[in-house]
């Protein structure tokens, strides 16, 4: 496994003395309401409060600016303080917020996390045990009755599908300006964008270059939300699609025209690994010497700290109790056995883009060179 150097010997060696094991254990058991406490202190504006007063404030100041009884602020204080988000001044029993607390407040990325996990995911998880045993999404049936979630993406709750997008769109939009000089590198592009979610990268394909045509591969309920999106915007008149279910296995990549790239971003960790396989192989039947697959992931090995590969993995469960039961995120070693067992092979490898997160995978077809 091609582990960071960094993250390699935080993964491999033990971490914490006993007494700081036994700490980070009771962290573990009492999980579920540690989130919901942090959650609440900012659904309440608590944390805001605590931030915007320079003196900090009482108890008795929180619950009335807040609406909140006293015993309900005290007890979310009081839980708050224990695991670190707010401090408090004995002398004055005023609460001011600290460092964890003010990332809890202001990092987008962790209200993006917290908003997906609790309207996403949060009752799912009961049925994390079932969905591993069952190897299907058991934790998806208290939104609908459908094999996968992406099958119901439209038919989510308005906050959900809310929660869920933008998630989605976080972990890949930062990475977008650095993936389009890669993939159009070479000049004008006919991309064919697989996986290709409400058209927000074929949008910055055409933006991007005035010669860029794509074709958007995608479930037909996906490509109707693609279509609702761009409607009317600059560019959009470049941007087609074609309906296509890559679980079936008769179903093939459109060969009507020549693709000078296909395009597959946060995509294939949607899949379980003989489906990626099959999916690679589609990709291979469409390819020449003169194409590229670009593969835009968040491999969880390659990320720079530790807290990054942390929620990657965490995330993994979210694909086996929400989305489909058999996929997660993958490492480099996996995804490069999976593009090799369908006859493709790794050209190069760009790390590092946007935040710092993803890894872009160039593959080419397979030949008797070396590596």
């Amino acid at each position: 496994m091609q582990l960071s150097k960094h993250i390699s010997q935080e993964l491999t060696s033990e971490r914490y003395n006993a007494q700081e094991a036994q700490y980070l254990a009771h962290i573990i058991s009492f999980g579920p309401v540690i989130f919901q406490t942090a959650r609440l202190m900012i659904h309440y504006g608590i944390f805001a409060m605590l931030s915007e007063s320079a003196k900090g404030m009482t108890e008795e100041d929180i619950a009335e600016k807040s609406g909140l009884s006293r015993y309900a602020a005290k007890c979310l204080l009081e839980a708050s303080l224990t695991i670190g988000s707010v401090i408090i001044d004995t002398k004055t029993n005023h609460y001011t917020l600290s460092k964890v607390g003010w990332f809890l407040l202001n990092d987008p990325l962790i209200q993006v996390d917290i908003n997906f996990n609790h309207d996403v995911n949060y009752e799912g998880w009961f049925a994390l045990d079932q969905a591993l045993e069952e190897g299907k999404p058991v934790g998806l049936r208290h939104f609908g009755n459908w094999s996968t979630i992406y099958e119901g993406l439209s038919s989510l709750p308005a906050q959900v599908r809310k929660s869920w997008f933008d998630f989605d769109h976080y972990y890949s939009d930062h990475s977008f300006d650095e993936a389009l000089k890669i993939i159009f590198a070479d000049g004008g592009k006919h991309v064919l964008d697989v996986g290709g979610n409400t058209g927000r990268f074929a949008m910055r394909c055409v933006e991007y270059n005035a010669d860029a045509r794509v074709t958007v591969c995608d479930l037909p309920q996906q490509l109707a939300m693609m279509h609702k999106a761009t409607d009317g915007k600059v560019g959009a008149d470049r941007i087609h699609s074609v309906g296509i279910n890559l679980l079936d296995k008769a179903s093939e990549f459109p060969t009507d025209e020549h693709y000078d790239v296909i395009w597959m971003s946060q995509f294939l960790d949607c899949f379980g690994e003989q489906e990626i396989i099959s999916i690679f192989r589609k990709a291979a039947k469409i390819m020449d010497n003169s194409n590229s697959l670009y593969i835009m992931e968040t491999l969880w090995d390659r990320q720079k700290y530790l807290p990054a590969a942390f929620a990657l993995t965490q995330i993994s469960l979210y694909f086996t109790a929400m989305a489909n039961g058999n996929s997660k995120m993958y490492n480099t070693d996996d995804m490069t056995r999976l593009i090799t067992e369908a006859g493709l092979q790794v050209k190069q490898i760009h790390d590092n883009l946007g935040m710092g997160g993803h890894s872009i995978l160039e593959v080419c077809l397979k030949t008797n060179n070396k590596q």
